[in-house]
């Protein structure tokens, strides 16, 4: 089976029935926290793997100015999921964007995307010049507990789909590498804001205080964050 497959054949749905909605709330209030950080305000706005298109829905609710919000997603499963989502607004298409030509957006999101793909380069180059700014959302898997731990990065790779693992080092240069200019970035704390497994019910009183302490350090340790960066 190749990695496109999972996301083609209802594998993934299988494995994660609710496409992560759950989270959509929680996304959407960090990406309005860095747009209002930045004086960023779009009119047109696209979600690149939007998965049930709840982000978007969010977003719709949230942003001033009536903004058009557009979602895409390979996975026929989610745009079933997305369609009773759909309004004058918003709108879902099914398919790869780098396949889209002629498309233009003020903002671009990449939510939990880049970490699924087998040549996340490739799709760094041609979503460049398809819109102003853009936002990524980017797992940071790899820290000194999910090494230790043998089966830690092999969870995510199975249940997930996760191919690459990242730290916030290698997750900026690989952003400036592919020539965008990174304009702000914060750590997002998905674990202790979502997480319900033993463990990470465990790290959620010490990844705080560590946190608190020296984020970077904490985060490199411990793990359970994300990366949110701004670029364009």
């Amino acid at each position: 089976m190749t990695t496109r497959s999972l996301y083609l054949d209802g594998e993934y749905q299988l494995k994660n029935p609710a496409w992560h909605v759950e989270e959509s709330a929680w996304k959407a209030w960090q990406i309005l926290r860095i747009l209002r950080r930045n004086r960023v305000s779009p009119a047109t706005v696209c979600e690149v793997g939007c998965g049930a298109g709840e982000v978007l829905t969010q977003l719709q609710q949230r942003l001033s100015g009536e903004p058009t919000f557009w979602g895409y997603d390979i996975s026929p499963q989610a745009m079933e999921l997305a369609k009773s989502r759909a309004n004058e607004r918003l709108r879902f298409r099914l398919g790869d964007i780098g396949d889209v030509e002629d498309v233009y957006f003020e903002l671009i999101l990449v939510l939990d995307v880049i970490e699924h793909l087998q040549d996340y380069f490739r799709f760094l180059s041609d979503l460049k010049d398809k819109g102003r700014h853009k936002i990524f959302h980017i797992p940071l898997d790899l820290c000194a507990q999910t090494v230790l731990r043998k089966h830690a990065l092999l969870k995510r790779r199975d249940m997930y789909g996760h191919l690459h693992y990242f730290t916030k080092e290698t997750a900026l240069e690989t952003l400036r590498e592919a020539g965008y200019e990174i304009l702000d970035c914060f750590y997002t704390p998905r674990a202790n804001a979502l997480g319900a497994a033993a463990t990470q019910r465990l790290l959620k009183l010490p990844r705080q205080v560590f946190f608190a302490l020296h984020q970077d350090l904490a985060v490199r340790v411990l793990g359970g964050y994300s990366l949110l960066v701004l670029t364009r």
